[in-house]
């Protein structure tokens, strides 16, 4: 009876090795001599599609960013425009928002080298170039789209650090006496996924409410100023504009 064959070595093999090795164990896990052992290879045969751990960390994380829907952004052939040129640039970009928070929470020990920004991985930086061409699309003065990316970022990937509700111990003595507003703390992480959840959509919503206000302004901060970048002679490159990756 033949000997079952091992599958074919290929960047995509390794680059899902290696992301569940990272989900199961955190990034301090992710080495070659331990993923070449995960995938029944030599160590150095790894190296015919990586040349470095960061280059291979790269492709890790910008998969991740595949997984984000951009689908929201794309022209409706229907209306003859996308969400920027006709559409609703609120829900594309609450929508956008869950899709983005639900990849990083698949994949949370991913998320500090996600905050770095896109650098040069291709999913992130069409992330970028879509949320940058809605904005600008839907009218937004070119500085504004800029900040309301790096914003948007802060938020998603700020809330996928980690659990607010997890981090108080359900000691119910812990509170009693000295934190007298803090009596039902003890019964937060029993109702992580409700109240992270639900901060997550309340800070959007928030978010959301007040670029509608600035929009309906023009686009312009409380005195009327667009903002320094709104005077640069080019638009700002994808690193720069909302830079999710």
């Amino acid at each position: 009876m033949a000997r079952p064959r091992t599958p074919l070595l290929s960047r995509e093999r390794i680059v899902e090795a290696a992301l569940a090795l990272v989900d199961a164990e955190g990034l301090e896990a992710l080495s070659t001599r331990r993923l070449a052992a995960e995938l029944s290879v030599s160590g150095p045969s790894l190296y015919n599609h990586f040349a470095t751990k960061d280059e291979l960390l790269d492709a890790v994380v910008d998969s991740v960013m595949g997984e984000v829907d951009l689908g929201m952004f794309a022209p409706d052939t229907r209306s003859g425009g996308g969400a920027g040129s006709g559409g609703d640039w609120r829900t594309a970009l609450r929508d956008w928002a869950r899709s983005y928070r639900a990849a990083l929470a698949g994949h949370p020990h991913i998320v500090p080298v996600l905050a770095q920004g896109p650098g040069r991985r291709p999913n992130a930086l069409r992330l970028a170039d879509a949320v940058y061409g809605c904005l600008v699309e839907a009218g937004w003065p070119r500085g504004q789209a800029t900040r309301i990316g790096a914003l948007m970022r802060y938020f998603i990937t700020g809330s996928a650090l980690g659990s607010f509700a997890a981090g108080f111990p359900e000691d119910v003595q812990l509170y009693a006496g000295d934190y007298p507003h803090l009596g039902e703390a003890h019964r937060l992480a029993e109702h992580r996924r409700a109240v992270d959840e639900g901060a997550f959509e309340t800070g959007l919503e928030a978010l959301l409410d007040g670029l509608a206000l600035r929009f309906e302004r023009g686009g312009t901060d409380h005195n009327g100023s667009e903002g320094p970048t709104a005077t640069a002679p080019t638009a700002p490159s994808p690193h720069s504009v909302s830079g999710p990756a």
